[in-house]
């Protein structure tokens, strides 16, 4: 296979974006996914239609306090994640200020459990499996030698299966925008790939809870090498931050006070590419291990994923 297309095949699964990560946002949970991209992220792949399937699996625990749902005050929390992220990806033959123009869009589905101390029921938890938040994104990429440049917007709506008042949900009902640039610089002679990733997401209010969750800055990079023509190997990792802090009603906001996440995470990542006919297929596996937690749930996450392309303009 291409190592560049094969990289581009990758792509199709690693700028996909979106479910929720967990941290001090309103339920513990953000809507974008920290780790959903890493080598590759800024490789836009040609025109065409592609199809990727992300399994993110998730355990973490939080020894404060937090705002799980309106007026759900809860500490000691503890939170596994099963999650299936399928995403339909096509790039147009169409070109704005010399980049190709492309969208996205995803429809996760999974299971969230959740338990901690809840105030007067003591010790409590709760688990669903449902839809979460759709999301749409788009975006413009420039692939110019050796550097690839991906710039997008990735819009998060509230129309998931959402239930007020419960520990735990999928969807996060609330209005997002997640604005990102991504860069990678590729040697395919070399087979080394290194990706850097930046953005910024903006939440408006949840209207079932009147919780609004701050300004949250995210950064995700990876440094990877083709061992083979079809092994891949390399460290990932990222780092959270929330610029502004929540906004709760009382008398929740006067519990939590400035409440704004912080985390760290590294791990690895292994890549397998083949072909099924004339069609690439790529596979990779990443695990993060979670550190220098501030008002975030703290564990680890393991990123299973599967992409090909549907049809390739040649």
């Amino acid at each position: 296979m291409n190592f560049r297309f094969g990289c581009a095949i990758s792509l199709a699964l690693g700028c996909l974006y979106p479910v929720g990560d967990l941290h001090a946002a309103e339920g513990g949970a953000g809507v974008y996914l920290l780790g959903l991209r890493s080598s590759g992220a800024g490789f836009t792949p040609p025109p065409g239609l592609f199809f990727s399937d992300q399994l993110f699996m998730y355990n973490g625990s939080l020894e404060g306090r937090v705002e799980l749902a309106g007026g759900v005050l809860a500490g000691g929390v503890d939170a596994d994640l099963i999650i299936n992220i399928p995403t339909a990806l096509w790039v147009t033959e169409a070109e704005i200020f010399g980049g190709r123009l492309g969208f996205s869009v995803t429809t996760p589905f999974g299971r969230t459990s959740v338990s901690g101390f809840v105030n007067p029921f003591g010790r409590t938890s709760d688990s669903v499996l449902t839809f979460g938040d759709p999301a749409l994104t788009t975006f413009l990429g420039w692939n110019v030698g050796n550097f690839h440049i991906q710039s997008g917007v990735t819009g998060y709506f509230p129309i998931g299966d959402y239930r007020e008042a419960a520990l735990a949900n999928v969807a996060r009902h609330r209005l997002a925008a997640d604005v990102y640039t991504a860069i990678t610089w590729l040697d395919p002679e070399w087979g080394i790939d290194i990706s850097n990733t930046i953005g910024i997401t903006f939440n408006a209010k949840n209207q079932a809870t009147n919780y609004k969750t701050g300004i949250e800055f995210h950064w995700e990079g990876a440094i990877t090498k083709q061992l083979t023509e079809r092994f891949s190997a390399g460290l990932v990792g990222y780092y959270y931050k929330q610029l502004t802090a929540d906004k709760a009603p009382p008398p929740i906001a006067a519990v939590l006070g400035d409440f704004k996440g912080e985390i760290a995470g590294v791990g690895v990542q292994v890549g397998y590419n083949f072909q099924i006919g004339e069609a690439p297929v790529s596979t990779r596996l990443r695990y993060y291990h979670q550190f220098s937690a501030k008002n975030h749930l703290e564990g680890d996450s393991v990123f299973l994923s599967l992409s090909f392309p549907l049809a390739v303009n040649r």
